[in-house]
């Protein structure tokens, strides 16, 4: 479990909305036992770039309701595990979460395989579950409402790689992926997209723990490709990228965001990355919910995942107020009243809608991600996808779109 402070800066700013949230009708201070709430995020191995921001999005969040006055009058503890970006060690933190912290809801799960190894713990339990996820099959789990996923799904996302593909003029593209569980649906998605242009494709799975690619890469050259799309993590990418430079390629390249971050581009030698694409889905940068975010973060460009978990603790504890109960159940009921409430109050963050809440007003949140509007099993709506290029030793973008 990781601890936190609470800086100077935050109580400040929570004293100010404090004094907002007194004035408010019947309202208590916090009082009795805390709402616990839980994130399971990598904060080791292949994602655990990621994880700490998306802690201190969601900590900073909590810190500023706790010091408003929390949530139906109780204080929100939150507990912080470590799923080491592995399903193993994923299932153990949230029975942990569940069965000895009893959580509300859990947040932030990150790989799609540790995703598809707790819900089933959650569902069970009635915890609530929000991941950002991408696979398609995730949300096809019989979770009876109680998952939602802030990240688009495996469709979306090869569609959107193969019309990259096309669009740069490729009619061969590979795609090497470890085994996930959206291999299947990325390829499918990206080969559609190609085939709809006259192109053809090809895949290899591979195992993500070897040193080196080689074999692999010979086979993916042996197709010609004139693009190859890189579907693995960052320590197996900046392998595979390692080896398809030493064997001479010369075509397109891209990857997931995740996997081509900065870190990847100042591991290698710039010429074995430089001019390599990245696709991710695009936080809503410009909007209000994003500035607060940087500001309360102190981060210029947070990642998607972290945009996304800090509106996962928004909409819950607005879930929760509106619910008047703490519970994974009512969580799931109110989740959609506060997220996307039709005529709603426009509303970007948890104080503001705690206050909507306590008026009697529907809440019709717009995050830091994108509006948040969720389908019957779980998926977000709509999204929009950032594209970025590695240049000269830094990743450039090229357009949101």
């Amino acid at each position: 479990m990781t601890e936190f402070t609470t800086d100077r800066r935050t109580l400040l700013a929570g004293a100010a909305a404090l004094a907002s949230l007194s004035a408010l009708p019947g309202r208590a201070l916090a009082q009795g036992a805390p709402i616990r709430i839980g994130t399971l995020t990598p904060l080791t191995g292949a994602g655990g770039p990621y994880g700490p921001v998306m802690v201190k999005a969601v900590k900073a969040v909590v810190d500023e309701v706790n010091a408003a006055g929390g949530v139906l009058g109780r204080k929100i503890e939150l507990i912080s595990e470590d799923d080491q970006t592995n399903p193993e060690a994923g299932v153990r933190a949230a029975r942990k979460l569940i069965d000895v912290d009893k959580v509300s809801a859990i947040l932030g799960t990150w790989s799609s395989a540790v995703t598809t190894a707790v819900a089933p713990l959650c569902w069970e339990s009635k915890t609530f579950l929000a991941t950002v996820s991408g696979a398609d099959s995730i949300t096809l789990l019989p979770h009876q409402g109680y998952l939602i996923r802030t990240q688009p799904n495996t469709t979306l996302q090869g569609r959107k790689f193969g019309e990259f593909c096309v669009a740069e003029k490729a009619k061969r593209v590979f795609f090497l992926s470890p085994q996930t569980p959206f291999f299947k649906s990325q390829f499918d998605n990206i080969t559609e997209a190609v085939k709809k242009a006259g192109g053809e494709t090809g895949s290899l799975v591979y195992d993500d723990k070897k040193p080196a690619y080689r074999s692999e890469i010979d086979e993916v050259l042996r197709f010609k490709p004139d693009a190859i799309i890189f579907g693995g993590y960052t320590p197996d990418t900046a392998v595979m990228l390692k080896d398809a430079y030493r064997a001479g390629y010369g075509g397109l390249k891209v990857a997931f965001g995740y996997a081509v971050n900065q870190k990847l581009v100042e591991s290698v030698p710039a010429e074995v990355v430089d001019k390599t694409f990245t696709i991710a889905p695009s936080p809503a940068e410009g909007s209000k919910a994003y500035a607060r975010l940087v500001k309360m973060i102190g981060v210029a460009s947070p990642d998607p995942y972290t945009t996304q978990v800090y509106d996962q603790i928004n909409l819950i504890l607005m879930a929760i107020a509106l619910a008047g109960d703490t519970s994974g159940s009512a969580i799931k009921d109110a989740v959609r009243k506060v997220s996307q409430a039709q005529g709603g109050a426009k509303i970007d963050n948890a104080l503001d809608g705690l206050k909507a809440i306590a008026a009697k007003q529907p809440v019709d949140y717009d995050g830091a991600s994108g509006p948040c509007d969720f389908t019957e099993t779980g998926d977000i709506a709509d999204c929009q996808f950032r594209y970025e290029q590695v240049q000269g030793g830094k990743l450039t973008l090229v357009k949101i779109a």
